[in-house]
């Protein structure tokens, strides 16, 4: 290679020209890392909920497994961006500066092996010049001699041309020796540096150039060493994305999903009862004897019935058109019936039955319970809402009239706080005057005295709506369980009159002892125990709880969860003793209860 520095040249730039397209290869991916980074986080971004903190929308397990598979696609997409920084620092930007570094030094090198062989070329032409020297003056001493010896030789020469050749000949021989002697001391010098330029120069400028070429080859295997790695370093976290993903596809609880819809539907009302028996055949099997109702009489009675008949089938119900209301039992003595060949029986009344039967279709009013409620909850929703919420259901009502306790409880200790800070501010003006004029804090003082109280009536009146509700429950839970006893107890028994039937509804029974009003069991509703435990959870790290309302606790210690987070990353939790508050979600462990609500 002692005579290939031209392809020397041409390789070590080669090499450069390698290393700076591998670095562009490195930034392109590092581009190709930030877009998709970029755009996994601006999907997560287009997906993920824009709620308000008082957005009550129902958690459904599927929704938060989504939820939390956006969280940590969103924290993959920042592992993304890891790699891509990872990337650039310690890939492309070492490969840039050791570019600019390698440049540098194959320039220097390149120009001290031009030094080398410029000096060589330049010692050359010296010692070819002396050469040319020594052979012009040789053929000019050749010339001489030749002269000398002709006019030697030749008789006619006078002994003066003799002389002067003979001078001529010593002159061109002493100048030959001369420029003999210079060639040969150029041929010498010319030698030794040939000798030292190819194998004492060249070969020193050849290795610091081989190593540069090897370090340039170690500096890429390096960086494709680095540009693996920075994978690699992201790559449990990346897993733990996934795993994460798998978890929240695992807490999808279909079961739990259809109790939040119950929940967050359940209007309270009890289902309509069974629509009563029409029967449109009494004037056919009515007899006519002398106790019997006399013509005049039935036509009357007759158009009186079909007019209010018409009428109350012509109310219209949530469903279709409302049931018609169960007649009112009648005494022993005023009914009895009369079978037909394919089993049905017949009611036949006298005058005083069918009197007191057609008057009260016209004046009673049915105990079964009605959607009225509901509905007007359901129309009232895109109207103004009432104070008292009573356009909502029953169950809604109770709902919303807790939250708005909470939240009365909360703005209660916030203007507490304030009036127990303006007192002590007071305290301190007291003693030290030059602090402020404690006359001044006495306005603020006492509107805030004038909002803690407007507050507490606030909570004492939506405490009475809330109490009014829930003191439904037990009567509600009493009245069900005596009408599911009655029912059970009348499948199958005599009636008052003796004659036995299967079917409830149309089994005769004894006169009701007051008639209820339609709207009693309009706000009625069932619900469960207020605030129930939905679960456990286990702290993993110590909070302190200075905030109010918030819920101190210790490392390891176990709660109860009576409020899952709504989203603000704070859930309702409370002592074995009783004391409640909210804990932040994040420094817990929370197992729910697949049957949260009979926890």
């Amino acid at each position: 290679l002692k005579d290939q520095f031209d392809n020397l040249d041409k390789h070590t730039q080669w090499g450069i020209d390698f290393l700076e397209k591998y670095a562009k290869f490195v930034k392109e991916r590092i581009e190709i890392e930030q877009n998709y980074a970029k755009q996994l986080r601006n999907l997560v971004k287009k997906y993920c909920p824009k709620r308000s903190p008082k957005d009550e929308e129902p958690r459904f397990t599927s929704c938060i497994a989504f939820f939390n598979i956006l969280n940590e696609l969103n924290d993959y997409a920042g592992q993304r961006e890891v790699v891509a920084e990872e990337m650039g620092h310690r890939v492309y930007g070492e490969l840039m500066r050791y570019s600019h570094d390698l440049k540098t030094e194959r320039k220097m090198h390149l120009q001290e092996g031009r030094k080398a062989q410029q000096y060589l070329d330049m010692c050359w032409k010296q010692m070819d010049n002396s050469k040319k020297k020594f052979e012009r003056e040789c053929r000019e001493a050749e010339k001489a001699q030749q002269s000398y010896e002709r006019l030697d030789n030749d008789t006619n020469a006078t002994k003066a041309d003799v002389e002067k050749a003979k001078q001529q000949l010593n002159l061109r021989t002493h100048m030959a020796d001369e420029n003999k002697n210079e060639y040969a001391a150029q041929l010498q010098n010319f030698n030794g540096e040939q000798h030292k330029h190819y194998y004492i120069v060249i070969p020193q400028i050849y290795k610091q150039l081989q190593e540069m070429d090897e370090r340039r080859t170690i500096k890429l295997s390096e960086c494709y060493k680095g540009f693996a790695d920075s994978e690699r370093k992201v790559i449990p976290i990346i897993s733990k994305c996934l795993e994460g993903m798998i978890l929240a596809a695992k807490s999808v609880d279909e079961h739990r999903d259809s109790q939040l819809v119950i929940d967050c539907f359940k209007s309270g009302f009890e289902p309509p009862g069974d629509f009563p028996f029409e029967d449109y055949s009494q004037n056919i099997y009515r007899t006519i004897s002398d106790g019997t109702i006399s013509t005049p009489k039935q036509e009357g009675m007759r158009i009186d019935t079909k007019t209010t008949v018409g009428k109350a089938k012509g109310k219209l119900w949530l469903f279709g058109k409302k049931p018609k209301p169960q007649s009112p039992p009648l005494t022993p003595t005023s009914l009895y019936t009369s079978s037909t060949p394919n089993g049905s029986q017949y009611p036949i009344f006298s005058i005083e039955p069918v009197h007191y039967c057609m008057s009260d279709i016209k004046t009673g009013k049915p105990r079964i319970p009605s959607f009225r409620s509901l509905k007007r909850g359901y129309l009232c929703l895109q109207g103004p809402a009432l104070e008292d919420f009573s356009h909502l259901p029953p169950e809604q009502r109770r709902k919303k009239l807790q939250q708005r306790i909470d939240e009365l409880n909360r703005e209660l200790q916030k203007e507490t706080d304030q009036k127990d800070a303006l007192i002590k501010m007071k305290d301190v003006y007291e003693k030290n005057p030059q602090m402020g004029d404690p006359s001044s804090l006495q306005p603020k003082l006492t509107e805030t005295m004038s909002n803690m109280d407007r507050l507490r009536m606030e909570i004492h009146k939506n405490e009475a709506w809330l109490s009014e509700v829930e003191g439904k429950v037990a009567a509600r839970s009493d009245r069900r369980h005596s009408s599911d006893i009655n029912h059970l107890v009348t499948q199958g028994r005599e009636s008052p009159e003796g004659s036995y039937t299967d079917d409830a509804n149309q089994e005769v029974r004894g006169p009701p002892q007051q008639h209820a009003h339609p709207n009693e069991f309009d706000d009625e509703f069932e619900d469960d125990d207020p605030l129930p435990a939905i679960g456990h959870c286990k702290a993993i790290y110590p909070f302190d709880g200075h905030n109010e309302g918030t819920l101190a606790m210790k490392e390891g210690e176990i709660l109860y969860i009576i409020e899952e987070d709504k989203g603000d990353g704070w859930t309702r939790a409370r002592r074995h003793n009783g004391e409640e508050g909210y804990v932040p979600t994040s420094y817990i462990d929370v197992t729910l209860e697949k049957n949260s609500k009979g926890a």
